[in-house]
């Protein structure tokens, strides 16, 4: 089925999605959320897709910041707004006849799995969660002090941001690699090229993001989680000794399955990834779905 057109208010922004939807009654409601600058039409689109015709209502939606939601400065990769933008997209789910009486489980993408945790753990409303290729960040005081030019600079470029509110911002990915957010190469062949490349995906990065994503923890927020819990990882895509750090960390039913990928990106558009990630998570929230 078509996608419908799917609006809510977080941080006093306008927040757009879009909802897809099976051919029949969902079975449940899911909210997902993707890699670092990304937008609907990439990485959270394409799962949304496939969990769609597994039977599930899936919201992809672009953060405050990005693509076609409100916010400034623009490409600003906030992980507390981001979490914010997914606890405020409950109500909204709650609000739509569609949705109204299902049950929410959340499922995030790379960067995405980490503000999903979090939102996860420090809010109840969702009865499962899931992370795909997740990037489960750690922040160690080795870990804060090899970022601390990077932290500073984003301080900087925060201070002035608010006293002229001109922000500066550098590339997501180039082709060089060089002063860019993302220097893997894999993040240009995706980002960077049309393989990965929609309309609405601007290659920019708000430089004060720096003084927020260098300082986020995702690794922590595992013992907080109460609701059942699956990974989906590679032992090529990034950091899975994080992955392994973060289930061990959980207090609840954690489960993982690995899958063979040539690294980080191809989750996000292989179909030889998408469509068995897609089905584990199926499989695993029909398994843990809320008596009703």
């Amino acid at each position: 089925m078509k996608p419908e057109s799917f609006e809510f208010v977080s941080g006093g922004e306008r927040v757009v999605g879009l909802l897809h939807l099976p051919d029949r009654r969902p079975d449940a409601a899911i909210v997902l959320t993707g890699p670092s600058t990304s937008v609907k039409e990439q990485a959270s689109g394409a799962y949304a897709r496939i969990l769609a015709a597994q039977g599930f209502a899936a919201l992809a939606f672009d953060h405050r910041y990005f693509g076609a939601s409100g916010g400034a400065p623009r490409q600003f990769e906030n992980p507390r707004a981001k979490i914010e933008d997914i606890h405020a997209a409950i109500p909204a789910l709650r609000h739509m006849p569609v949705t109204r009486d299902l049950p929410v489980a959340a499922v995030g993408i790379c960067a995405g799995a980490g503000y999903m945790a979090a939102a996860v753990a420090e809010k109840p409303g969702f009865f499962a969660f899931a992370g795909v290729a997740g990037y489960y960040a750690e922040a160690t005081p080795e870990s804060l002090a090899s970022a601390r030019r990077q932290i500073e600079r984003g301080l900087a470029a925060e201070r002035r941001w608010r006293e002229t509110g001109m922000a500066e911002s550098i590339p997501a990915v180039a082709a060089d690699g060089g002063d860019v957010a993302m220097p893997l190469r894999e993040a240009y062949e995706f980002y960077g090229t049309p393989r990965g490349a929609v309309a609405a995906y601007v290659n920019a990065y708000a430089v004060q993001s720096y003084a927020y994503t260098a300082q986020f923890d995702a690794v922590s927020a595992a013992p907080s989680i109460v609701v059942p819990t699956l990974i989906v990882h590679s032992e090529n895509a990034l950091a899975p000794s994080l992955a392994r750090k973060f289930v061990k960390g959980l207090r609840v039913h954690g489960e993982i399955v690995w899958l063979d990928s040539q690294g980080q990106i191809d989750f996000y558009d292989d179909p030889r990834l998408i469509e068995p990630s897609a089905r584990a998570i199926a499989t695993f929230l029909r398994r843990n779905m809320p008596a009703a």
